[in-house]
């Protein structure tokens, strides 16, 4: 398995040896790709979240559409108001 070297702040190494010492983990290495696997992990589901509230979102205005109703709305001004509402 291929090496990397990691230079980490004293808090950080702290956790992952508290980690280690508490067998939670066999070792730092086990630790930290468990780590970023669950990094990649919450920016999938934050990805897929966001993604599922923007579809939400324009399911008044494809209903609408289907309807002929229009109104003027630019994309920017539609993340803005989900950035406002938390999304």
């Amino acid at each position: 398995m291929p090496t990397m070297n990691v230079s980490l702040t004293p808090e950080l190494m702290q956790l992952v040896q508290s980690k280690v010492a508490s067998g939670m983990y066999n070792n730092a290495s086990e630790f930290i790709r468990e780590a970023i696997r669950n990094v990649d992990g919450n920016e999938r589901l934050l990805y897929e979240l966001k993604l599922a509230r923007l579809k939400e979102a324009l399911l008044p205005g494809i209903a609408e559409a289907e309807k002929g109703v229009y109104a003027e709305y630019a994309h920017d001004q539609l993340m803005d108001d989900l950035d406002r509402e938390g999304g």
